[in-house]
């Protein structure tokens, strides 16, 4: 009797993890697929009207108007072909829901953490991540948060069994959030609740530079005991990985840049950079590309136009700098509507092909993935998607199918059970 009991709670078990996971992540590619007659976007800057794809185990293999059709043919006449939309920055699959304490993985005790890896807590089931795909969202940087350094993140694509198969890019940088110039008053013990010099800013400074060079030296000598936090590190000398440095202002770009300079760190990416628009030759000088902050936010202070932080990423880009969308100060689930931030700089002014660019091609370079990622090309993986309009309008992204690696996707979530669900109500009434 027992027995039983424990199989029919085995059983449950099953059905309710079935039902709270995503879709069964899909299947390898077995035959080669064409996708034909559809408006590419390359990611790079270029259209091709009246396109031929076609992709054999996982990769690209043709490309263009003159291309005859090889195994099962997809029709996409009057749609669109785009590369899949990148998300760096972000903790997908770190957490599932914000106020719930046992599902938040996203940061640990400590300030100095460079050996913390996201990668091993990134959670493939997440109907979070489940929910990026149907608007385009396939890949994405699975990024520590908290503390002065973060820990190390790696890239990951969105359909998964587990964290071993999602890894795109292990380890593939630091994150560190420099010191602030400025903090909010704490009203509380009767400081203006305005801006105020951070009269601690030196001393949080010299902190991280001393934590680095001592990083650097340890690298150098030989050590007697490992010291984990020292030899995470290593990376971001050698130019192994990227050092992601969280900073806003001119004076927290600027001297986060120059002092990591000295210090001998290879590859900079500044992320947020909301001042970075007043300093652009200065950034250009140093190679340094920019994750911008995602448009739709109102502007941090008084003196600012009411629309900068909607222009603000074409302000970047018409400075000659390398810029990528990155969702920064929203909640994870909003990360969906990263394509609707891009085709917001559309409405500025940006040319809609160089929009496309801030979360494909130009992501891809920034971080590292562009060999594979980011652009249709020959060679490049089969992470695409077929959208029945213009993928940066939420009346157009509608998308009909979705490969990762080749691999075609599920298209339905939590939320497109509820919309049927739903509309099935309504149609009734």
């Amino acid at each position: 009797m027992k027995k039983i009991k424990y199989i029919i709670v085995a059983l449950l078990t099953g059905f309710i993890q079935t039902g709270l996971g995503q879709q069964t992540p899909a299947s390898e590619q077995t035959e080669t697929i064409s996708i034909t007659g559809a408006t590419a976007h390359i990611g790079d800057g270029t259209v091709v009207e009246n396109c031929t794809l076609i992709f054999t185990n996982g990769k690209i293999t043709a490309l263009g108007t003159a291309v005859e059709p090889q195994g099962k043919v997809i029709n996409a006449s009057g749609k669109h072909l785009y590369p899949g939309f990148i998300a760096p920055g972000k903790s997908l699959g770190l957490i599932e829901v914000n106020s719930v304490r046992a599902s938040n993985d996203q940061d640990e005790i400590g300030t100095m953490i460079p050996h913390v890896r996201s990668l091993i807590a990134y959670n493939a089931e997440s109907k979070v991540v489940e929910s990026m795909r149907p608007n385009g969202v396939l890949l994405g940087q699975a990024t520590p948060k908290g503390g002065r350094i973060s820990g190390t993140s790696s890239i990951v694509q969105f359909d998964a069994w587990n964290w071993e198969d999602a890894a795109v890019k292990v380890d593939d940088g630091i994150h560190l959030n420099w010191p602030n110039t400025f903090r909010r008053g704490r009203w509380w013990i009767g400081e203006p609740r305005g801006y105020q010099p951070n009269k601690e800013y030196s001393e949080q400074v010299e902190d991280v530079l001393s934590f680095l060079r001592n990083a650097k030296a340890y690298g150098k000598g030989s050590a007697t005991s490992v010291n984990p936090a020292f030899e995470a590190s290593q990376g971001i000398f050698s130019g192994s990985q990227r050092l992601y440095v969280y900073a806003q202002d001119e004076k927290q770009i600027i001297d986060a840049i120059t002092a990591l300079k000295e210090i001998g760190v290879e590859n900079l990416v500044l992320v947020g950079g909301y001042h970075a628009h007043r300093i652009t030759d200065f950034l250009k000088k140093h190679n340094i590309p920019v994750l911008v902050n995602y448009t739709h936010t109102l502007p941090e202070f008084a003196d600012d136009d009411y629309d900068f932080t909607y222009k603000l990423p074409k302000l970047l880009v018409d400075g000659g700098l390398l810029v990528g969308l990155q969702n920064a100060d929203a909640s994870n689930f909003q990360t969906r509507n990263l394509p609707f931030y891009a085709g917001q700089v559309v409405g500025q002014g940006l040319e809609k092909e160089t929009a496309l660019q801030l979360i494909s091609g130009n992501t891809a370079k920034i971080l590292g993935i562009d060999d594979l990622y980011g652009t249709l090309a020959i060679g490049k993986s089969a992470t695409l998607f077929v959208s029945e309009g213009d993928a940066l309008d939420m009346r157009g992204n509608q998308l009909s199918h979705a490969f990762i690696d080749g691999r075609e996707l599920s298209l339905e979530t939590h939320q497109t059970e509820l919309w049927k669900r739903y509309m099935g109500k309504y149609n009734q009434q």
